[in-house]
């Protein structure tokens, strides 16, 4: 089977190579457009913290420009543009866009998987739009962002990857140089100064990247359905956890170690719950009463319209999350942000060094 996935891998490989070079030479355009363009993304699949990595940035870029959110909408049954509303079922829109929109009613969220497309129609029915944060972009190089923001997993190295189907890597590791400010996400609280550096060194290829380091805070779990009256929970009760996420361990180590996990339904990323699961579920929650069910919030928002047992529903509880930046080798990651999109010259810079670095790129 290694074998296998080996070969499928180099295949590929050159076909992401072939791609690039494509742009490189000419024969497919990027676009550029009159309003900034911040990309965030990654260069693996699943996990890395897409999600609450644009929540901050829509927060802390609200006061200073109109945003709106462009994402395909990973796991969606429909195609093409269509604006997210607070009243959509996720299987319309996807899971991540909608708990997006829920959280931010009053901006523009959008799903669209040609990027380009999303864009025009953002700017034609959307004058107002002033920035457009694209989400799980960085590899559409169909657009030229103002500002690529590129995501990566402390618990998985990059470096030690291989490529799809093989590993999780989805393109390539000189794409490394594309990007102008670099996340560390899922930083453990007993990461040390030289590990930061070690990140620092392997991350940063050009003298203008930065490279911010990052972890999740998690406050008390919230119920995902109302009731007026509700037993107390309390850190230590017995737990279940269930979730479909790309990279569920930091969520069950965190839950871990604040409740006494006594079962769990661990589901690929973007399970669509059925009716068997809920099953399963409610018999396990069965063998332990006095436990609580414990998802991601991405998990609730995929779970907010369903019938259920009321002895489910009252168990049922999210855990929130929230982007906390740690100190490291550079600093002021918001005001490094704003300064990189209001000045042009640094991008054509960007853009040049870009583009020699991928013509070092050979088949």
């Amino acid at each position: 089977m290694k074998v296998i996935l080996t070969i499928l891998s180099w295949i590929y490989r050159a076909v992401i190579v072939l791609r690039h070079k494509l742009y490189d030479w000419g024969v497919k355009k990027s676009r550029s457009f009159d309003i900034p363009v911040v990309c965030v993304g990654n260069i693996t699949v699943g996990g890395t913290g897409k999600t609450p990595t644009a929540e901050y940035l829509l927060a802390m870029l609200k006061p200073h420009y109109n945003v709106a959110i462009l994402s395909r909408g990973y796991g969606r049954r429909t195609k093409g543009y269509r604006e997210v509303q607070v009243t959509d079922h996720y299987s319309n829109v996807g899971d991540e866009p909608l708990l997006l929109k829920l959280k931010f009613q009053d901006n523009v969220i959008v799903v669209c998987e040609d990027r380009v497309e999303g864009i025009e129609r953002i700017r034609k029915e959307h004058p107002e739009v002033s920035l457009i944060v694209m989400d799980d972009g960085f590899q559409h190089r169909s657009v030229k962002a103002k500002v690529n923001i590129l995501l990566v997993d402390s618990t998985r190295p990059i470096d030690s990857d291989n490529m799809l189907p093989l590993g999780r890597l989805r393109d390539l590791p000189s794409r490394l140089s594309a990007a102008h400010m670099f996340i560390v996400t899922k930083c453990s609280d007993t990461m040390t100064p030289i590990d930061k550096r070690l990140w620092y060194n392997k991350l940063r290829s050009i003298a203008y990247q930065t490279v911010y380091f990052t972890r999740i805070k998690s406050p008390m779990i919230e119920p995902l359905f109302h009731f007026e009256e509700r037993e107390e929970v309390n850190y230590g009760q017995h737990a279940i956890l269930m979730t479909g996420i790309g990279n569920p361990r930091p969520f069950i180590q965190d839950a871990e170690t604040k409740f006494n996990v006594v079962d769990k339904l661990i589901f690929r990323d973007h399970h669509d719950f059925t009716a068997e699961d809920m099953k399963k579920l409610y018999n396990k929650l069965r063998n332990h009463p006095r436990a609580v069910v414990i998802m991601t919030e991405k998990d609730a928002v995929r779970l907010r319209s369903a019938r259920l047992p009321e002895q489910l529903m009252r168990a049922m509880y999210y855990q929130p999350i929230s982007l906390s930046f740690v100190e490291g080798p550079d600093h002021d990651f918001a005001g490094r942000l704003l300064e990189e999109i209001r000045y042009e010259d640094k991008r054509q810079v960007a853009d040049d060094d870009e583009s020699k670095a991928d013509s070092k790129v050979n088949l």
